[in-house]
């Protein structure tokens, strides 16, 4: 029964120094899985928070298979995004962030645009999950730095 009780406090210790979001200055690295929107495949971005509630940052997603066309071109996506923060707003816990945002760049030779709601959770202070809902969503790692 010790075991047990001190394993779940050492566990909650290291879950109250989590911190999804800390406004300026904060940098966020996520690499998970795009499975859904513009096809499935990989994706990674970036986000440097500007303020306490607006981040900007950029990705690229690699579709395992062509988007549309069977076009060789359309298989990678590059953008820039911005992101809305609503973690103080909503007064969240310090381990949860809730954001809003778009995506702008280039797919293929066509224009790319996404509107994304995300969510984030981190266990710890440098390690969480991810998801994002939207026209080009993904789910995966996220990496608090």
């Amino acid at each position: 029964m010790k075991k047990l009780f001190l394993t779940g406090a050492i566990l909650a210790g290291a879950l109250s120094y989590a911190q999804a979001w800390t406004g300026k200055g904060d940098q966020k690295v996520q690499i998970g899985l795009s499975a859904w929107g513009n096809g499935t495949g990989i994706t990674g971005t970036y986000d440097y928070g500007l303020s306490k509630i607006v981040s900007v940052g950029g990705g690229a997603n690699f579709y395992f298979s062509d988007y549309k066309d069977d076009n060789e071109d359309n298989n990678f996506f590059i953008f820039g995004r911005a992101n809305f923060h609503l973690q103080d707003p909503l007064n969240l816990p310090k381990a949860w962030d809730i954001y809003p945002g778009v995506d702008l760049g280039v797919l293929g030779s066509d224009f790319g645009l996404g509107v994304h709601l995300g969510v984030r959770y981190f266990f710890n202070e440098n390690i969480g999950a991810y998801i994002e809902a939207g026209n080009n969503g993904s789910i995966g790692v996220s990496f608090n730095f």
